[in-house]
């Protein structure tokens, strides 16, 4: 039996989940993430096929070592749409996608790529999946983590709260 996020049984999160799974941003998120996916593997299988032939040997192994980061990346978010599509479509309910199985994972930290020896085309997908995970990341904490008491951050408000302490105010 899967475990259950603590929230998974509030009427709020389901009926956030399944707003999102219905809405535009939804649609253009998934649309961009399995494009992504799709230009990746077309760009491994083939030109970079090529662009890591001609690298040199600590080159070729920091395309390696990129290429597996930039393949797990988009697996993960690939993995996180598909599980907001199944509940789109009725596949699931919005409970069962609060599954921490079902969270996007943390990336592993890694040392950054010496970008002026990787090719730039995957300097291009490694950047362009950075963008997207971090976006999905951000769905994901706000529908699953945080707690519908939580408030937004709210950095003007704490700035003026600084101002106050700091004059006397």
């Amino acid at each position: 039996m899967t475990e259950v996020n603590a929230f998974a049984d509030t009427p709020w999160r389901a009926g956030v989940i399944q707003d999102f799974a219905r809405s535009e941003l939804f649609d253009r998120t998934f649309e961009e993430g399995m494009q992504l996916v799709e230009e990746t593997a077309a760009y491994l299988d083939g030109a970079g096929r090529h662009d890591s032939k001609i690298l040199s040997r600590n080159a070729a192994l920091g395309y390696a070592t990129e290429s597996m980061r930039l393949t797990t990346r988009l697996m993960q978010v690939a993995s996180w749409l598909l599980v907001q599509r199944a509940v789109r479509e009725g596949e699931m309910p919005p409970e069962a996608a609060c599954a921490e199985s079902y969270r996007l994972g943390e990336e592993a930290a890694g040392e950054p790529p010496a970008i002026e020896e990787l090719p730039f085309g995957l300097m291009n997908l490694l950047q362009r999946s950075e963008r997207l995970y971090e976006r999905v990341r951000h769905l994901d904490r706000r529908m699953y983590v945080e707690s519908p008491n939580e408030e937004a951050p709210r950095p003007v408000q704490a700035q003026f709260e600084r101002l106050a302490a700091a004059f006397g105010g």
